[in-house]
């Protein structure tokens, strides 16, 4: 099975099942100089992780973060960042009666047509828990994105037919974790969560958005056709499970523009640099970052797994079944999903700043060629203090 890694020089390769001993990741392309330790991965994956409201899951994984490699002193070293993460609470019992008779819109007989057989318990590698690996490595791109101005937020935007309104930047940064929606609108917030628990009450879900902004991306970047920066950003987002819709800027408003209404006039900032006055395009003009913040929207439909009596058919035995999914699942994806959207944009954006020359891939200092760094590991023995401790 390919497609397990994401990025040209910020690199991603990820592994594990739903129900398997463990999730992993490698990340590779880490400038070394950078301080890291666990607990800066730890807090974006408890933003993720499940049981953390009466609108999530109830598998209680503590998602504790276990750095392998790569890492020595608080620095990193410039090699692969080796990360894992042990499943702890895995159930796969609930999922014998659908071995061979698949869920209804799962990946169940997707994966079992295409491989001649599947990991079962959970959805295995077609579970949504493989995001946890997304954003394990998307904190420590973060990390290196704040040292270069850069930083990206999103929030629930839409439940249902549950609109919030229209919210500034530092209203997302202010208002998003304050409810288990992670809606920036207080008010549409307790709409959103009322709705929930009314599908969740009668044994159903519901879908929703995730509108995200990416603030500080330098001007140039991107290389338009394939490698523009919504294509990859697309793809990236794409990826992101239960994902139906993608747009930046106006996306689908942009249908119902005529062009004189689409088009921005240029005008000249505070600096004299030529800008777009307005920012209809989302950041992005001919593929290529103008320098403005770049924001969109990700559309996620209703989880697939609920409790209610649906049918399948069992292809071993040729009959025709009534499915119940007993289990642990989420009502509502978007509230666990706003890290995961955050941690793709990350990567996304990262990586197009490491293939733009923006940032030196090698270090963080930004010193080639320099040895004797505050980051490089000491010798004991040149410490006098520590002489006496040491024996040839």
């Amino acid at each position: 099975m390919n497609g397990n890694r994401f990025g040209r020089l910020f690199q991603v390769t990820t592994y594990g099942e739903s129900h398997g001993k463990g999730m992993g990741a490698t990340v590779s392309g880490v400038p070394a100089g950078l301080e890291l330790d666990a607990s800066d991965i730890q807090y974006e994956l408890d933003r993720r992780k499940p049981g953390q409201s009466m609108i999530s899951t109830s598998r209680g994984e503590p998602d504790a973060v276990t750095i392998q490699s790569g890492v020595q002193d608080g620095y990193t070293t410039g090699t692969p960042i080796g990360l894992t993460i042990e499943n702890k609470d895995a159930r796969s019992g609930k999922y014998e009666p659908f071995i061979t008779a698949p869920r209804p819109s799962h990946g169940d007989f997707t994966y079992s047509a295409k491989f001649g057989t599947r990991n079962w318990g959970g959805g295995g590698r077609s579970s949504a828990r493989e995001t946890v690996n997304w954003v394990a490595a998307g904190a420590i791109a973060k990390k290196v994105l704040r040292e270069n101005g850069v930083r990206v937020k999103a929030h629930v935007n839409q439940i249902d037919d549950i609109e919030a309104g229209e919210v500034s930047w530092e209203e997302m940064l202010e208002h998003t974790e304050e409810n288990d929606v992670r809606c920036a609108d207080p008010d549409a917030a307790a709409a959103m969560q009322e709705r929930i628990e009314e599908y969740q009450e009668r044994g159903d879900s519901i879908g929703g958005s995730i509108y995200f902004e990416i603030r500080g991306v330098p001007r140039g970047l991107g290389a338009p056709r394939f490698d523009s920066v919504e294509a990859r950003l697309g793809q990236a987002l794409m990826s992101v499970p239960a994902t139906t819709a993608f747009e930046f800027g106006l996306g689908r408003e942009a249908r119902e523009y005529s062009g004189s209404e689409r088009n921005e006039d240029w005008t000249f900032d505070e600096n004299g640099d030529p800008v777009p006055v307005g920012n209809d395009h989302g950041g992005l003009q001919g593929g290529i970052t103008t320098g403005q913040p770049i924001y969109g929207e990700l559309t996620l439909h209703a989880p697939t797994s609920i409790p209610s009596e649906q049918t399948t058919v069992d292809w071993e035995t040729g009959e025709e079944k009534t499915a119940q999914v007993i289990g642990r699942h989420d009502p509502v994806l978007p509230p666990r999903g706003v890290p995961v959207v955050e941690a793709m944009c990350r990567l996304t954006i990262l990586d197009f700043m490491l293939l733009g020359g923006r940032i030196n891939p090698d270090r963080m200092d930004g010193n080639p060629g320099e040895y004797d760094t505050d980051y490089h590991p000491a010798s004991p023995e040149n410490d006098p203090d520590d002489a006496e401790t040491h024996v040839e």
